[in-house]
């Protein structure tokens, strides 16, 4: 009996010190993580509207959005859209143009999709594909090429997170659309 009581009191200690430690290293890295993760939206926007001089960060329904000027002249918006992938969460900053009408680009924000596979979501040749296509119709996928006006091609063996790509984007362009016009 005064073993059993020993092993519970080691192991209740153990658990005790790995939860402090587990606590201490969470607080000290959370301050980081919020910097890391500002500076990709940041980074996100510069790279899909590099002609914006100025970002107006800006609360509508409790989402947050970004009008981009040149100078005084309003280019573009720009959002981030979130949903279930494959692998978990996937998060992508879409940059519009002015009038909502087409896409300028997007940049893969945060993903845990399969290396090798849904991971090629993150991979230039799939976001370019989204480059200037129209707002105003939905956004489809095809497993072979392309044959419609505002269809992408999916990426082989990784169809779910292509697919989860193209309905978040719907999904946030709707969204918008509601929100800002």
């Amino acid at each position: 009996m005064k073993e059993v009581i020993k092993i519970s009191a080691t192991l209740t200690l153990i658990c005790l010190i790995c939860a402090f430690l587990l606590a201490l290293a969470y607080n000290t890295a959370e301050g980081k993580i919020e910097a890391n993760q500002k500076k990709a939206i940041e980074n996100s926007i510069n790279k899909l509207a590099p002609e914006a001089t100025r970002q107006d960060k800006i609360k509508i329904g409790g989402k947050t959005l970004w009008k981009l000027y040149r100078n005084n002249d309003l280019t573009g918006y720009a959002a981030i859209a979130s949903g279930q992938g494959y692998g978990g969460e996937i998060r992508i900053m879409i940059v519009t143009g002015r009038n909502l009408e087409k896409i300028k680009g997007i940049e893969i924000i945060e993903s845990n999709e399969t290396p090798g596979l849904g991971s090629k979501i993150q991979e230039k040749d799939f976001k370019n594909q989204f480059k200037n296509l129209e707002i105003r119709k939905p956004i489809s996928y095809t497993k072979e090429k392309p044959a419609k006006p505002n269809q992408i091609q999916a990426i082989t063996g990784a169809t779910i997170s292509s697919k989860s790509v193209v309905e978040i984007l719907n999904k946030e362009i709707e969204k918008l659309r509601y929100k800002i016009q």
